[in-house]
Order: structure tokens, then sequence, then C-alpha cells
């Protein structure tokens, strides 16, 4: 099963650069930002000062915040010692999303003298947030070579591999990120859901159950004990899993696909099934079978006009498909039926097929002879 990376990341527009360990995180850096306040409303030129804040700023998680003061350091400062300061404004620009500019912040931070392996990680990440793997392992192996033991760059590696289809390489490498944090419950829960994608649910209950100590209130690590439920044939403890992790997390779609299947097989009716399906395509547009499922359940539902907008779609989706091509057709007619006469289009509206015209025929003269001239 190819994995994508939206696919094996929880939050990817949010990542920071380095593990968190959860039970270290504090509100520490919010409260010192604040306190570097009054000093640099007395020296509002001060770039270590301003540095300082942006970076406290970055761990509080206040990217909008740190890109300001790290501009501002960069314009007041006398183009010395740079580096830092772009990449920065690298990890802010990174954690708001903005994968290209932040890629040509970390190229400044290396042309201005920034040679930490923070920046060969933060490039790697980033490429892989952009889907370019081969760029992402390249920078992350560049950042091993200057750290061998950092757990993030392995981490990334992990999901670069598992995002390009390597899955026995991607768990070498979360297996090894683990060895060095075994307390993060986010390599745990990318450990167990590889390995139910490989439909080996006795080693994901294993990691699913490490991270749920860890972590209880994990909307992904409850998926993942949920799958390897359902894989082991227990479906109502997995579909109580599945619920669980969309009450803690509304971004965990493959729970609500999970539970529109079960419910499908066991012969509910499509109004048990539509919600959870139309939940998991506005996260994921592309998660294979949804629309199809989705758009024959509006059509036994009687939501015509809606069945009809997601059997266009698929058309869309698959040019030249006949079976699409016949619904939108067939589907289509039945909601033109359901219109009253005063909102019906004419019949002309829908013009069936050609018909063929019968051949002029020519006036003859009248009787009596040849017309006047």
């Amino acid at each position: 099963m190819a994995l994508g990376l939206p696919g094996c990341q929880s939050a990817p527009a949010e990542r920071p650069d380095t593990l968190v360990d959860l039970a270290t995180v504090q509100s520490g850096p919010r409260v010192q930002a604040d306190e570097l306040n009054g000093a640099l409303r007395q020296q509002p030129g001060n770039v270590a000062l301003l540095s300082r804040r942006a970076a406290l700023r970055l761990a509080a998680g206040q990217p909008t915040a740190a890109l300001r003061d790290a501009a501002t350091a960069l314009d007041l400062g006398d183009g010395d010692n740079e580096g830092p300061l772009y990449f920065l404004q690298a990890r802010a620009l990174r954690m708001l999303g903005r994968l290209p500019e932040a890629l040509a912040a970390a190229r400044l931070a290396a042309d201005n003298g920034f040679t930490g392996p923070e920046l060969p990680l933060l490039v790697g990440e980033t490429h892989l947030a952009a889907h370019d793997y081969p760029a992402a392992l390249d920078n992350l192996d560049r950042a091993l070579r200057l750290d061998p033991d950092q757990p993030a760059a392995l981490f990334y590696k992990g999901l670069a591999y598992a995002a390009s289809a390597d899955t026995a390489q991607a768990l070498d490498y979360l297996r090894a990120a683990l060895a060095r944090e075994p307390r993060q419950p986010e390599i745990l829960h990318q450990l167990a859901f590889l390995y139910n994608a490989q439909r080996n649910p006795e080693q994901a209950v294993r990691y699913a159950t490490r991270g749920l100590r860890l972590d209880t209130a994990s909307g992904a690590l409850h998926y993942d004990y949920g799958r390897q439920l359902e894989l082991k044939g227990v479906a109502d403890s997995a579909a109580w899993y599945y619920r669980r992790a969309l009450v803690l997390d509304t971004t965990q779609y493959r729970a609500d696909y999970r539970l529109a299947l079960a419910a499908g097989a066991l012969g509910q009716r499509p109004a048990t099934i539509i919600p959870h399906l139309a939940r998991a395509l506005r996260r994921n547009p592309r998660l294979p079978e949804a629309r199809a499922l989705l758009a024959e359940a509006l059509e036994a539902h009687n939501q015509l006009p809606a069945a009809l907008a997601q059997y266009r779609l698929l058309v869309a989706e698959n040019p030249g498909n006949a079976h699409w091509t016949f619904k939108v057709w067939k589907v289509g007619n039945r909601a033109r039926l359901l219109l009253p006469d005063s909102l019906r289009p004419a019949l002309l509206y829908y013009p069936g097929p050609p018909r063929a015209r019968p051949p002029a025929v020519e006036s003859l003269p009248p009787l009596g002879g040849l017309p006047p001239s």
C-alpha cells in the first residue's frame, strides 16, 4: 500500500523542526517573550533582544509574531551574523505552511554562514511537506552526517520512505527514531499506522498501546488501536475507538471512512452512512472509493441533486467511464422529474437524439397548367 504524506502525518502544517516530549511542554516561552516587551520598548533597535524574542515566540507557537521580529532585526542589523536570523525566518515560514518562502530563507541562512545540523533538518522536513521526497532524503542525510543520533532526522526519513512506498526502510528508520525518543507518541503512531497498513495487527497493537499510555487524548492513536481491532475481526470495539478518535480529533477522516464501511457492511440505512463519507471527503477528496459510495448512498436516499453532483465529480475524475456517465444521465433525468412544473425546464432543454428530417418536396404547379409568367 502506497502511503502519501497526508496519511502519515497528523498535523503537517504546524510540525516543529524537532520532536517535543509532551511531558515537558510548558508555557514558559510565551511568558518569557512577553517579559522582553518592556525591554524592547526601551531599546526598540536592540537586534539581540528581537532575535531572542523571535526564538521564544517560535517555541510558543507564534510564528507570525516571530517572523515579524526576525524581519525587523534583519532591517536593523549591520549585515553581520545574519545567518541565525534567516534561519528563524525559515522556521517561522515553515510553521505557517509557506514552503517555497521557507526554502528561500533557508538558502539565505546557509549563504550567511549558518552551518548547524538544524538547517538541513528543517530543509529536509520542508521538502517532505512539499512531497519532494528525493530532496527531503538528501537533506536529512546531510543532517545525520552532522548529528548521527538526531531522532527528528531519523523520524522524517521514515516518513519520506513511507510516502515513497518503501515500507521496510520506513519501519527501520522509525524504529531507530523510537530507540532515541522512546516516549514520543507521534513515532509510536506512525509505527502502528504502518503495521496496520501491512495488515499486521499484532505488531500495530504494541505501538498503539504504548502510545495511548503516553497520550490518552491522541485521536490518531485511537484510530490505530481501532484499526488493529478491525483487522482482528472485533468490529464493535473497533467502531468505539473510531468514534472516540473523531471526538478527540475531527481531522481523523479515516475513522469516518471506516465507520461508513462498517455501517454499509451491516446493511444500515444510507442516512447513517452519508455523514461519515461526506466528512471524510471534505478532509481528503481523493479517498479511494469514498465518492462512489457517497453518490450511491445519496441516490438510494433519494437525495438526487446531491447524488448528481457527486456523479458529475466522478465523471470528471474518470473521463470516459461509461458507468458514471450513464449515472449522470439517469439521475439527472430523475432529478428533473422531481421539479414542479413552474421550475421544470422545457423539454427542448434536454434534447433527445437527432431525428432524420423528411426530404424537402418541391411545390407542385396548380391544376390547370403552368403558373402565369
